[in-house]
């Protein structure tokens, strides 16, 4: 039997329940998700080479002017400590327009490859310093792990992959490149350009193709890694629900606090109704308040007992009927109106207690 017992316990103990919404939740809050460091290097050089590739164009003339400028206006200026500054700023002016268009892609192709892995997300728990990040042990266990095993694989695929497309491109161009030294040097280097824009497409596209794969065993690593004990569902809906034990303790403790606020309220009634010995209703007439008499207490057994102990230190006038207590107590709640249907005998019972009271 104990033997089942700690078997049951290591069993509960095993991860092996999908992670609950408010797990996923907390693991994003802390910046754990699934993403593929792949996806956004490849969209990166696939956007860099597209606009490489469309605006070769823009980036030509853009050089040409840049390199003109450098040799006929840059170098004839006198440099001096009044025109260093703005001269530095004409040179870095012309700078940055030949490469924002690039810098611009790459940036936004970042933003998008993020995006579409984990959506909008700022957390700074990933980058917080923590000890076991530099843990010698910690560190030799994801070594020889297996996402090392992983990444190694993933390395050498992406190491056979660049080079066999680079050298298919290069041995496609054979020709054309044994013949750079018999054309102009501006053809030479266009050729070369065009080369390596191509090289660079098909590299990135190859590369995406990659990251597809990379993204899927991260996503699987991830849920993995997320996984839930069944202990730890359980621990999870009590922190939610909150614990048995205290809830009891609260509803107790409300239950109590509500049974003092009625009994205080018992020596305010008009009339107690009776079982005589098992139910007791307090009822109260105010014709300023309420329309109809209303619920002032109501209980039952030790309840009841103590609503009649009250009312007789109050000198408040018990009247027995047993079918109006039962009905009154099941049918209406403290502080209710009584049912419409009452009206009569509890106003003929009203009556008699007010004709009881002026003879006292």
């Amino acid at each position: 039997m104990a033997q089942l017992k700690l078997d049951l316990q290591l069993f509960s103990g095993e991860k092996t329940e999908k992670a609950t919404p408010k797990k996923r939740e907390e693991s994003r809050d802390k910046g754990q998700v699934a993403k593929s460091a792949d996806v956004n290097t490849a969209l990166i050089l696939f956007a860099s080479f597209l606009v490489l590739y469309a605006g070769k164009g823009y980036l030509y003339d853009r050089l040409q002017n840049f390199l003109v400028k450098s040799f006929s206006v840059y170098m004839t200026k006198e440099v001096t400590p009044q025109n260093i500054a703005s001269l530095s700023y004409e040179i870095l002016i012309d700078f940055m327009m030949m490469v924002a268009p690039f810098v611009g892609a790459a940036f936004l192709s970042a933003l998008v490859a993020n995006y579409i892995q984990v959506g909008f997300m700022f957390s700074t728990e990933s980058i917080q310093m923590k000890g076991n990040r530099i843990n010698p042990l910690s560190g030799f266990k994801r070594i020889y792990s297996l996402r090392a095993i992983v990444e190694l694989v993933k390395s050498i695929l992406k190491v056979i992959l660049i080079g066999s497309i680079a050298t298919f491109i290069l041995w496609g161009h054979a020709g054309e490149l044994l013949n750079l030294a018999l054309i102009p040097l501006s053809s030479s280097l266009e050729m070369i350009f065009d080369i390596m824009i191509q090289m660079g497409l098909f590299v990135s596209v190859a590369l995406v193709a990659l990251s597809i794969f990379d993204y899927a065993y991260q996503k699987y690593d991830f849920e993995k890694n997320i996984r839930m004990s069944k202990q730890d569902i359980k621990d999870e809906h009590k922190k939610m629900e909150g614990d048995p034990f205290i809830k009891s303790k609260i509803k107790q403790k409300q239950r109590e606090m509500s049974m003092r606020r009625m009994m205080q309220e018992i020596p305010n009634a008009d009339v107690i109704i009776t079982n005589p010995t098992h139910y007791a209703i307090a009822l109260k007439y105010d014709d300023e308040k309420r329309d109809a008499p209303f619920i002032v207490a109501k209980g039952v057994d030790f309840v009841a007992q103590k609503i009649k102990d009250i009312a007789n230190d109050h000198d408040i006038v018990m009247v027995e009927n047993k079918p109006l207590a039962r009905a009154l107590y099941a049918q209406s709640e403290i502080g209710d109106e009584i049912p419409e249907s009452f009206f009569k005998v509890v106003a003929e019972i009203l009556a008699y207690v007010y004709q009881v009271k002026k003879k006292v």
